[in-house]
């Protein structure tokens, strides 16, 4: 079984150490036949920057697949999702029962989440080794 993520794009820019290219995310329920009348399927374009592999195989306007393990997506989903999730419930309960004011709670949960996001900022190069992107060409 393939636990690969794969998405087809097109190469937007070359430089010394990055491929930019861009792909179009369609939602899951985009290929449904009434997808168009329920307004429901929606797709966006992204630019994926693919580091760590030779520039000079690639030329803008190329077509290529942007692929990732499964496991590069669920470190993603738990580093965007679940874990700002945590500690923002846990800094609203901890908050909420040392004071009983739902407002500071409140507020207190969603500034927790500044450190965090700052902090995954600063360890963007070290996340960029660890959840990396690679090309496959297509053979058109």
């Amino acid at each position: 079984m393939n636990s690969n993520i794969q998405h087809d794009g097109v190469v937007e820019s070359v430089t010394d150490d990055c491929v930019k290219v861009r792909i179009i995310q369609d939602s899951a329920c985009s290929a449904c036949k009434a997808a168009r009348l329920c307004h429901a399927a929606e797709s966006k374009e992204k630019v994926v920057d693919v580091y760590g592999q030779n520039p000079s195989l690639f030329f803008v306007g190329q077509e290529v697949t942007v692929v990732a393990s499964g496991r590069t997506g669920m470190r993603a989903v738990v580093l965007a999702f679940l874990v700002p999730f945590i500690v923002m419930v846990t800094v609203l309960m901890v908050v909420l029962t040392a004071t009983g004011d739902e407002a500071k709670a409140g507020v207190a949960g969603i500034l927790s989440l500044t450190p965090y996001y700052i902090g995954l900022y600063f360890l963007r190069d070290y996340l960029r080794n660890r959840m990396s992107f690679w090309i496959e060409c297509n053979n058109n």
